[in-house]
């Protein structure tokens, strides 16, 4: 199964609500991610705020073209997870 977003509702403080086809969801804050060209613009609350479900690609994508790849966000949410329970 190719994994890919099903749900994304984008959240205070740089965080994301993601649903994935395999029937993990929960949130994921990626304030630790937004660097570089495309993704520092993400600071921004109000294109940040921009997150929607690419209807091509499956993923979280913003307006200004920045998205992130469905496994790196399954992932990340899985390790914050974890963070959170220790």
């Amino acid at each position: 199964m190719i994994l890919h977003t099903t749900d994304v509702m984008p959240l205070s403080n740089y965080r994301l609500f993601l649903r994935f086809n395999n029937g993990l969801s929960g949130e994921v804050n990626l304030s630790a991610e937004l660097e570089g060209e495309v993704f520092e613009a993400l600071r921004d609350p109000a294109l940040f705020a921009t997150a929607s479900q690419h209807p091509v690609m499956r993923t979280v994508a913003w307006e200004n073209g920045a998205d992130f790849a469905p496994e790196f966000l399954c992932d990340l949410m899985q390790a914050q997870r974890g963070q959170q329970a220790a």
